[in-house]
């Protein structure tokens, strides 16, 4: 990258040399920046970073910065925005983790009541939801599908652009689509979004606030999370859209609890049957019901646990604890009582 930029140097324009000044200094924390960013710390405009990355043969500033990335930063930006090469195992614990967090509150401080209360409404009162996501939020709208299945509604989740287009066309009034999307600017999913729409289905869009998706939404609850996903893997993004899901389903839950409560509880005593009584202590079992519940069970769970069956492979003992703790008789002689304990004197 540093040689391709000397090549052409001598070439550049006034404003373009002083950005290539800027990029040599400053190096990775260049990908970090979107355009506008970018323009703004190094002093130009951003036709000029338009000129200056066609000047270098990248057919826009998004090539030019996974190019860029891949040079400088060995690969390591491809995983993490604030890991680096030389990180510790305990360092990038810490950003990771600390990087998480922060963005859930960002997300939490700006979430807007007002559209989580009409999502919940909307969900509802839904004829059939379908949850649509491209890649890693077709992982998302699978796992908050994975949530909706358990509250009497009819529920799928599609990850294949081609099959969720299909079926948000054969959608009907009454009907609710779920589209997540980080960026709100993936062509399948306005696609898909006004396939919907024309269809008679609401939308309901995951997705950042003032992108085309959240224009084409009945419903939006945002998530503006600043995650350069040309550059790096989808990280706190994924996060984000996973605690909304979970909002969601728990509003739903409560709207929908005198009608659900019971398909829960039959569900509940089904996982429980499925579990070989003492295999764990009594405390860990009820932690795992919870963790299978998700969080619409958990919402409406029954203070009433019913004590889970014995497994038939966990009520026969082996062949050597029948022989050192039967207190059957033997064949023609009487069992000796038990021996009282001493008194203490």
């Amino acid at each position: 990258m540093r040689d391709r930029i000397l090549a052409v140097y001598d070439t550049l324009r006034p404003s373009e040399r002083r950005l290539a000044d800027y990029v040599a200094r400053h190096g990775a924390s260049v990908i970090r920046l979107s355009m506008p960013e970018l323009a703004e710390r190094a002093g130009v405009s951003q036709p000029t970073i338009a000129r200056f990355c066609a000047a270098l043969g990248y057919d826009g500033f998004k090539e030019f910065k996974l190019q860029f990335a891949q040079n400088v930063g060995g690969g390591t930006p491809f995983v993490h925005q604030d890991v680096e090469a030389s990180d510790r195992p305990a360092d990038i614990a810490g950003k990771v983790f600390d990087r998480t967090i922060a963005t859930l509150m960002t997300v939490r401080n700006a979430l807007s009541a007002d559209q989580v209360e009409r999502g919940i409404r909307l969900l509802a009162g839904a004829r059939r939801i379908e949850f649509y996501g491209c890649g890693n939020s077709g992982i998302v709208a699978l796992d908050i599908q994975h949530k909706f299945f358990r509250l009497g509604i009819p529920t799928v989740a599609y990850s294949d652009s081609h099959v969720f287009s299909m079926s948000a066309a054969l959608l009907r009034p009454g009907d609710v689509a779920v589209l997540i999307s980080n960026s709100g600017r993936t062509w399948d999913m306005l696609t898909a979004a006004t396939l919907a729409r024309s269809s008679g289905a609401s939308v309901l869009a995951l997705t950042h606030s003032g992108s085309p998706l959240a224009r084409l939404a009945d419903v939006c609850v945002f998530s503006d999370v600043e995650e350069d996903s040309e550059v790096y893997t989808p990280m706190t993004s994924r996060i984000c859209h996973l605690v909304l899901g979970d909002v969601l389903a728990a509003g739903v839950a409560l709207e929908r609890a005198e009608s659900v409560a019971g398909g829960l509880q039959r569900a509940k005593a089904h996982l429980r049957e499925r579990r070989i009584a003492g295999a764990e202590p009594a405390a860990l079992a009820d932690q795992a019901d919870d963790a299978d519940e998700g969080a619409g069970e958990g919402a409406v769970r029954s203070a009433t646990r019913k004590p889970a069956k014995t497994h038939p492979a966990a009520a026969k003992p082996s062949a050597n604890a029948i022989g050192k703790t039967s207190t059957k008789p033997r064949s023609g002689s009487a069992a000796k009582p038990a021996k009282a304990p001493a008194r203490a004197n």
